[in-house]
């Protein structure tokens, strides 16, 4: 009668805090773009300036995720999650008070480095935590990043626009409130499962190293075509709708809740969907799948604009988990790594798309960025060279 199947034995309040955790930490993240109007007003930023601002976070973030999950896959550090919780709570209050445009890259680059430490940490636990059920357990992790995300434009529009920069500080309550629960998951992690983690990490792929490095390299291609692609919605989506449709900073805001909205739903979707219809499916249908509603979206009115950006969101969101896990089959034992690597080149490629997007806006215009970048998702094609016999896939 105690005997529990594998998907029974999932871990569902560990889950829950780490989602929860997940959405305070890019809550705050997406504060940052969301005041891009505030910022570029107040300081008289230019397109490359509000680029280079997001390299700045994305770069810290990026540089500094494989390397930390290469470190844990060796010593896993439960604790350091409260840490690069800390370094976010410090980023924000640095953000609220700044005065220039190197203290708001400061600020950036702090919650960067937060970011950094808790992806491939906080995605290690959510697989030990998953009960087999890995599809499920990273979509639900990354529901609460989608779900943070989704939240900052509209916090942005209904607290930080009325009240001005400052306002940011009072989204520290979030910090602390993430530095808690994390404190107390990073115990359980340690006297529960540290020691079966440690014992995983001795599989060995079933693969050869060449397969692995190829379908790494294919689907880092695939990580870099949504990411690009979701740079331009993310950062000038609102600049967008400005400029085309003459809509205000208020209503452009809630259009991109209403996009990051879809991305969250898409992103839930797509775990499951790939525990049970196989992975690389999902991978086909999310990346390739997206091509005709980019193609379309710089010539629809504002409607078309609105239904195929939802579309655009829930289908290219779906791939990350499918992705993210299929990788981690490819090369067990070293979750950490490949967390932080993939999630690191994640936040990579979209501060990259977001400094090349802001270069081409000042040179060409907004709306010639989304006709180039509507042909991103061509690259799924690459979706073929995947291995086809992997477990799940």
């Amino acid at each position: 009668m105690n005997t529990m199947t594998e998907k029974q034995q999932t871990v569902l309040t560990i889950l829950v805090g780490l989602s929860f955790c997940h959405m305070m930490n890019d809550l705050i993240q997406s504060l940052l773009p969301a005041i891009y109007p505030i910022l570029k007003e107040k300081y008289a930023l230019t397109f490359t300036q509000v680029g280079i601002i997001t390299l700045a976070f994305q770069f810290t973030a990026s540089l500094l995720q494989p390397f930390v999950g290469i470190v844990t896959d060796k010593k896993p550090m439960p604790y350091s999650l409260p840490v690069g919780m800390t370094s976010t709570l410090c980023g924000l209050l640095v953000l609220s008070q700044a005065s220039s445009f190197g203290f708001i890259l400061l600020g950036a680059s702090l919650i960067g480095c937060g970011s950094s430490i808790f992806h491939p940490e906080s995605s290690r636990m959510a697989r030990v935590a998953a009960g087999g059920r890995h599809g499920f357990a990273q979509s639900f992790f990354q529901i609460g990043g989608n779900a943070g995300t989704a939240l900052g434009p509209l916090l942005a529009a209904y607290v930080i626009l009325p009240h001005g920069q400052g306002s940011l500080a009072w989204f520290s309550v979030a910090a602390l409130c993430g530095i808690v629960i994390l404190t107390r998951i990073g115990g359980w992690y340690k006297t529960y499962h540290l020691g079966a983690a440690r014992k995983k990490a001795s599989t060995v792929s079933a693969y050869s190293r060449k397969v692995v490095i190829r379908a790494m390299i294919v689907l880092m291609t695939l990580v870099f075509t949504k990411h690009f692609y979701l740079a331009s919605m993310t950062n000038y989506y609102t600049f967008y709708l400005i400029e085309k449709f003459g809509l205000s900073t208020q209503q452009a805001q809630f259009r991109l809740f209403i996009f990051l909205a879809s991305v969250a739903a898409g992103t839930l979707a797509g775990g499951p969907i790939g525990d049970r219809i196989g992975r690389k499916a999902v991978i086909w249908v999310s990346i390739l799948g997206v091509l005709p509603f980019t193609l379309a979206l710089p010539y629809a009115n504002l409607l078309g604009t609105e239904i195929l950006s939802v579309c655009i969101g829930l289908i290219l969101s779906s791939a990350f988990s499918a992705i993210i896990v299929y990788a981690q089959e490819l090369s067990p034992g070293r979750t950490g790594m490949i967390s932080g690597l993939f999630f690191g080149f994640a936040f990579g490629m979209g501060g990259l798309g977001a400094a090349v997007g802001g270069k081409l806006i000042d040179m060409h215009g907004i709306v010639y960025v989304y006709h180039i970048a509507s042909f991103l998702p061509a690259l799924g094609i690459l979706t073929i060279l995947l291995p086809r016999k992997l477990k799940n896939a």
